[in-house]
């Protein structure tokens, strides 16, 4: 009986982690989750967009910043709050905190775009599309790839740009893997804390598989010519370093990604505050 006591602490201590730390604010409304969002955007003087594709209108953000050499930077949101007590699917997986926004107005550069993955910032509950499963074992569908896709599409036509850097967060590291696979427009792909190889994630922290997701490991034919920087958190208990180093060996000998380990970082903290000099650090060899 103490074994399997001890076990299913274990596994939902896991699934906590991998969806967000909730803590005290996670009493916080999905309109105030939407406000604070907002009001961080305007404070820095961006632009706010809400982008309609075929199955999702997506929440964005821009700079509004010239681009340098014609290239636009857009940051994909992470998970956010995809799970309750690390059990159940939330009903809204706006995120508590938006780690990635966070990073993006950071940037010290460029033209940058934020751009929130489907469901989030929209209110889920009054979307047709915004089924649980989502945020939840098709967080990384063919859907979910091709929305973010046609979002990027858009903000690309809304700055004149030509060429895209990818920033993905958390799970937004993943979509972006996806993403670049499927286009010939993308330079750089820059990931922070990412959830890379969603299977082995899932069976190291003993949660159930995403079955509806694609994997982004098949996608490493068609990215491993782009190049790549990874940041991990020696502290990171939702997405270990070990499992980043681990996909990274998958590449081809010579064109692996570029692994940056933080040591003293976890999963949220500390990205978004050391933003500006790890950006440099990733953009410059």
């Amino acid at each position: 009986m103490a074994a399997f006591s001890t076990n299913t602490i274990k596994q939902r201590g896991a699934m906590l982690l991998a969806g967000v730390l909730l803590a005290a604010c996670s009493s916080l409304s999905v309109d105030a989750r939407i406000e604070k969002a907002s009001t961080m955007a305007s404070q820095a003087g961006w632009q706010e967009h809400i982008l309609k594709t075929s199955a999702f209108d997506l929440r964005a953000y821009t700079n509004n910043k010239k681009p340098i050499n014609r290239e636009l930077t857009v940051y994909i949101e992470g998970d956010g709050y995809a799970w309750v007590d690390g059990q159940f699917p939330s009903s809204d997986p706006t995120p508590l905190t938006p780690i990635a926004l966070g990073l993006a107005l950071k940037q010290p550069g460029g033209a940058v775009a934020y751009l929130a993955r489907p469901c989030q910032y929209i209110g889920a509950g009054t979307n047709a599309a915004c089924t649980k499963s989502v945020w939840s074992d098709a967080r990384f569908s063919q859907q979910v790839v091709t929305a973010t896709s046609d979002g990027i599409d858009q903000l690309k036509a809304q700055t004149g740009v030509t060429k895209i850097t990818l920033v993905g967060y958390s799970g937004g590291a993943a979509v972006a893997l996806l993403v670049a696979a499927q286009r010939s427009d993308i330079t750089q792909i820059i990931t922070v804390a990412g959830n890379l190889d969603p299977h082995a994630w899932s069976k190291q922290l003993k949660l159930q598989p995403l079955t509806g997701s694609l994997d982004p490991v098949t996608a490493i034919n068609k990215t491993s010519h782009m190049p790549q920087v990874d940041f991990v958190g020696g502290k990171d208990r939702v997405v270990p370093a070990a499992l980043t180093e681990n996909f990274a060996k998958q590449y081809p000998a010579n064109q692996r990604p570029r692994i940056i380990n933080e040591p003293d970082f976890g999963h949220v903290c500390c990205w978004a505050e050391q933003w500006p000099q790890l950006w440099i650090q990733a953009t410059t060899q």
